[in-house]
């Protein structure tokens, strides 16, 4: 049944093209397929686990565009559903808003995690698709407001190593996309205090500062609706004094991103989590949806 809902959904978004008349107001049609990104776990416009520098939606210059998303990724022990929505505007501003529910019932059972995110992203210069004839990268930054609701159990062993349930993350994006070569490259750098990208709260008692982190994606296209690639997220690792399990790694994945039309977009991934609270090694699935206007 969540399989045909999922397939009619797309198919519904792509037959259920607006006006041209609508277009030239909201959400206009100047972006090539794929170049708004898709929806990252933190809501923002970009891959799966990092943003771009690029804006949601296909919304070009004296445009409002909007996109909606829910994602789901499942590893060994874990799961992880996010949904949310975002804005872009005049392809230099881009509001989002997504809500996180973490279901850490191996840990305490019973237990969902849940986090809210709210973002906001400006482009600062550069075209990542119009300058192609230049190495020279489309730049924004942004920055994320997370709040963390732990519940009682966990957030009791939060109080105990001293970690905040509400962070700010800072970044800096840059992205390239080299049309000859059909290749998409993007680097972030990321202010943070989050642990397990906030799932986990932010800082703790022996770590109380921000960290900067890399991350990185690289994406081919293989045909002009279809992208193929990697990410790699670097995450700083605040709460491994108190004890081992709590040692985080870095979060990869490789991707397929499909866009049937403009109007919605299909992600699957095999993703690498790392050590989450003692458990080591989670991989798993996660796929992804968009629909844009």
């Amino acid at each position: 049944m969540l399989r045909s809902s999922f397939w009619l959904l797309l198919a519904l978004a792509c037959t259920a093209a607006p006006s041209v008349q609508a277009q030239a107001r909201i959400g206009g049609q100047g972006k090539l397929l794929l170049t708004g990104g898709v929806s990252s776990i933190d809501g923002a416009a970009g891959g799966g686990l990092t943003p771009w520098a690029l804006t949601a939606s296909y919304a070009t210059e004296g445009e409002l565009g909007a996109t909606a998303h829910v994602t789901r990724a499942t590893t060994q022990d874990y799961a992880l559903t996010t949904y949310g929505v975002a804005i872009g505007w005049n392809d230099r501003v881009e509001l989002s808003l997504a809500r996180q529910d973490f279901d850490a019932g191996v840990v305490v059972p019973g237990t969902t995690l849940r986090q809210t995110i709210a973002g906001l992203k400006l482009r600062l210069i550069g075209d990542a698709v119009l300058d192609s004839d230049s190495w020279r990268p489309q730049l924004a930054v942004g920055v994320e407001f997370k709040h963390l609701e732990p519940g009682a159990a966990v957030g009791g062993v939060l109080d105990a190593v001293q970690a905040r349930r509400s962070g700010t993350d800072l970044y800096l994006s840059a992205t390239k996309l080299l049309l000859a070569q059909g290749l998409l490259l993007n680097g972030t750098l990321r202010a943070t205090k989050a642990n397990q990208n906030g799932l986990l709260g932010f800082g703790s008692s022996a770590h109380t500062g921000y960290r900067v982190e890399p991350e990185v994606s690289v994406a081919w296209l293989l045909r002009k609706n279809i992208a193929l690639g990697a990410e790699y997220r670097a995450k700083p690792n605040n709460l491994a004094f108190a004890s081992e399990a709590f040692r985080e790694q870095a979060w990869k994945d490789l991707f397929i991103a499909w866009a049937p039309c403009k109007h919605a977009s299909l992600t699957l991934a095999y993703v690498d989590l790392g050590n989450i609270v003692g458990h080591p090694r989670q991989t798993g699935a996660y796929a992804s949806l968009q629909l844009a206007m």
